[in-house]
């Protein structure tokens, strides 16, 4: 008897797998939306709930506080539950805390909610690329995750482009938060059918159990050379020179500047939207999303190019010095701030794109969970820190000068763990520096 073929849309082929993947990549689209909206809204937010810059700091250092703790059980918790179960608990977490928040009414509420949402956004990720693992493995593994980021950082460039939009337009901040968490609701939505074609494949290809992505093993840790370290300490410093930035660059932006928050422009909301995405450098959020946009956009073809030529550490170390300038510019001068921000936005696509692909190149695969998953532990210190100070500085100095020679002198400083890494790359046999070719 001639064995059937397989129907187009077998979990066999090329389109299941894609498929899967756009709801894989949709899981986190409501988190990332929601994340910044307390930045694309951090004027609005102040004027309406009487918050001073450094509570809206504080509701990012909630994020990463909660992050932090769940890193280390959320890999745990991932191997009991397995992928389907664990996607929907975290993503009911991140819709709950997006709730929480749209509701809120006081400061320690809107912490409170950033707490719970951190819990469930943080750990969202990692099993998201836990799953892309599992299904791309040895079958277009960094395309897969380029488009995934791709399609997540959409809901950064919407929040930072609609969110002061929707609440002008309906008269009301509240509506805007509602927004975000009706975007975490759809993405639940998309985990559900995930689930659906997840346990589908899983019983047709006999798929193997998947691994919790960044599970910490504590055994492991005094076994990882200088360059992880590097790549560690670089990874810290460059986020939080970015992440907390543009959480406050809005009303940087809107009140240095005098760029208005939203167009000034007629017609419907959608003809808004449409008109706020054609316009997005003459907004303050708008402008602030520009290093999201180029992250967006070149991640895959940056991504693609690592691979080919390689020169990883080099590429982190122009990338870190990108921004030395960029951030002192943006803190002493008046000139326009889109140049800037598309330097940052240079920064923010080669830096990424070089360090993230080379840890497994620096450790033993079978620690590569582990060094992740500290990685990722102590980036979330900076990012709880950071933005704390900036809204501090902020405040106490009243003007934008200090918390831009801070941001500064992180780059300044990841600018020197550059080139330790390219150095110990150098003493390791540059493996960091070899491309594809060298490698094969």
């Amino acid at each position: 008897m001639t064995p059937a073929i397989p129907g187009a849309f077998h979990p066999s082929t090329r389109l299941y797998r894609f498929t899967i993947l756009i709801f894989i990549s949709l899981l986190v689209l409501g988190s990332y939306f929601a994340y910044d909206s307390i930045g694309a809204l951090e004027t609005t937010l102040m004027r309406e709930l009487s918050l001073d810059r450094s509570t809206i700091g504080n509701l990012y250092t909630a994020y990463s506080v909660a992050a932090i703790a769940i890193v280390f059980f959320g890999g745990m918790l991932y191997d009991k539950l397995g992928p389907r179960k664990a996607s929907l608990l975290f993503s009911s977490l991140v819709f709950l805390g997006a709730v929480i928040v749209a509701v809120a009414k006081g400061k320690w509420m809107l912490i409170f909610g950033r707490l719970v949402f951190g819990a469930g956004s943080e750990s969202l990720i990692v099993v998201q690329s836990a799953i892309i693992s599992r299904w791309f493995k040895g079958k277009e593994m960094a395309l897969a995750f380029g488009i995934a980021l791709t399609l997540s950082r959409v809901g950064t460039l919407f929040s930072f482009n609609t969110e002061e939009l929707i609440a002008d337009h309906f008269h009301s901040f509240r509506t805007a938060l509602w927004a975000a968490a009706l975007l975490c609701l759809f993405s639940v939505v998309c985990n559900l059918v995930f689930v659906v074609m997840d346990r589908h494949g899983e019983k047709v290809l006999s798929l193997p159990k998947a691994g919790a992505g960044d599970k910490i093993v504590f055994a492991d840790i005094k076994k990882f050379t200088s360059s992880y370290w590097f790549v560690v300490l670089l990874c810290v410093t460059f986020y939080s020179a970015i992440f907390p930035f543009t959480a406050l660059s809005t009303d940087m932006f809107h009140d240095k500047w005098g760029v208005p928050l939203v167009n000034a422009s007629n017609g419907g909301f959608l003809t808004r939207v449409f008109y706020s995405f054609t316009h997005m450098f003459s907004t303050a959020p708008g402008i602030t999303s520009i290093t999201i946009a180029a992250s967006m956009i070149f991640a895959p073809f940056a991504g693609n190019l690592v691979d080919r030529i390689g020169k990883r550490a080099s590429l982190m170390v122009v990338g870190a010095l990108l921004m030395i300038p960029a951030h002192l510019l943006l803190g002493i001068t008046r000139w326009s701030p889109i140049p800037m921000m598309a330097v940052l936005g240079v920064s923010f696509v080669l830096v990424p794109a070089a360090m993230w692909p080379s840890v497994p190149l620096v450790v033993e695969e079978s620690r590569v969970g582990t060094a992740f998953g500290l990685m990722t532990a102590i980036q979330n210190l900076g990012l709880g820190l950071f933005p704390y100070l900036n809204g501090k500085l902020r405040d106490v100095t009243g003007s934008y000068t200090a918390t831009q020679i801070m941001f500064a002198g992180l780059g300044l400083v990841g600018l020197v763990f550059a080139f330790l890494l390219l150095r110990a790359d150098k003493r390791h046999g540059g493996v960091l520096e070899a491309g594809s070719a060298a490698r094969d």
